[in-house]
């Protein structure tokens, strides 16, 4: 394959072109994607790739012997090739395809693979968690993406088995979109049961990954695609997560990065309860559904779904009735232990049940 240098001035580049300058500078040691995002922002990527010999004594000999000789080229070239041979469509960070708020990372991807589409601006939100999910947590992670998809809000997770799974599948049985960021390249589905699932987000929203075509997945590669995530997203809630999550990991990024945190609250003792409640200790918002997302990102509850918020499960079970225990009102409202005692303490502080000797609970007394 020939080298297909020498292309417009850069001020005309086409889109192939600045994908393969972007790609050629990738192939160079120590243009990781903090350098190139300073590069980009700077407007020296035309520069380096057209007069690397001004920047000898920056980039190193090495570089720009790969530079001069064209071997890097031809490796970006190689990796182009095989990505639209695959049908993937590359980007890179400083095209108009580019979202936004990946872009203003602090270490943006500098280029991206993509099988299906990514929308420029939309309203994500990222859920994440246990990849070894206890059958609750994968329920309520899938009715939670559901909810969200349903009001057109983009759900986006990493495809791992567990919380990954059960929320790419409830956004699009919510007829909405859902965009899976994963650890390998987009040729190579990790793990190799959800390939299906993979094809099926495809359909009405994406697959994407920083990593050429070829790339198999590895531990070391995970953390990194946790920051594109957190990038991709606006909030990012967390179910059900152990003391060593990889969703930990995500969430002490989206902090760093501005994003807000939210995470669903669980039962002490319970293992995979550590991370949500680590969260929820340290400042994160208390989740218990779609409606408190929907709440802290702004969104108007429609009249049907405040009415059935006003109406709440625990105040009619206790109304005219006998004082009732965490087990009987569980039985009788059908919420989930941790949901259930985090919405008692609600109610217990805003007057509306008491707490009697035995851990009873009752509708609070007239005044």
């Amino acid at each position: 394959m020939g080298t297909r240098s020498g292309g417009p001035a850069p001020q005309n580049l086409t889109m192939e072109e600045r994908a393969l300058r972007v790609l050629t500078l990738t192939r160079l040691q120590g243009f990781g994607p903090r350098r190139l995002a300073s590069l980009v922002r700077v407007g020296g990527i035309d520069e380096v790739y057209e007069k690397p010999r001004r920047f000898a004594h920056l980039i190193g000999p090495v570089a720009l012997r790969r530079l001069e000789d064209h071997s890097a080229r031809r490796e970006a070239e190689r990796v182009f090739d095989q990505a639209k041979g695959k049908g993937q469509s590359v980007i890179v960070l400083d095209s108009p395809e580019y979202p936004t708020s990946l872009a203003a990372l602090y270490d943006p991807p500098p280029v991206l693979f993509l099988r299906g589409l990514l929308r420029r601006e939309v309203r994500r939100v990222a859920i994440v968690g246990a990849r070894g999910a206890t059958p609750w947590g994968r329920s309520f992670a899938r009715d939670l993406a559901r909810g969200l998809a349903a009001r057109g809000i983009e759900v986006i997770s990493g495809l791992a088995r567990g919380i990954d799974g059960a929320a790419h599948e409830g956004a699009l049985s919510g007829k909405g979109s859902t965009l899976a960021v994963l650890g390998s390249s987009v040729d190579i589905i990790y793990p190799g049961e959800h390939v299906d699932l993979a094809g099926r987000i495809e359909k009405s929203g994406g697959v994407l990954s920083e990593l050429p075509p070829g790339t198999g997945p590895t531990a070391a590669q995970f953390p990194s695609r946790n920051r594109i995530i957190v990038g991709l997203s606006e909030a990012v809630v967390v179910v059900e997560a152990g003391a060593k999550s990889g969703a930990l990991i995500t969430a002490r990024v989206a902090l760093e990065e501005g994003r807000d945190v939210l995470a669903v609250p669980g039962r002490p003792a319970d293992p995979l309860a550590f991370g949500p409640n680590l969260l929820l200790r340290d400042g994160a918002v208390l989740t218990r559904g779609t409606e408190d997302v929907l709440e802290h990102l702004g969104l108007v509850s429609t009249p049907s779904q405040a009415a059935g918020r006003a109406a709440d499960p625990i105040l009619e079970k206790l109304a005219h009735s006998a004082p009732k225990s965490v087990d009987q009102l569980a039985v009788d409202t059908g919420l989930a232990p941790p949901l259930l005692i985090a919405r008692l303490s609600e109610l217990e502080i805003d007057g509306k049940i008491e707490r009697l000797p035995g851990t009873l609970f009752r509708s609070a007394s007239p005044a």
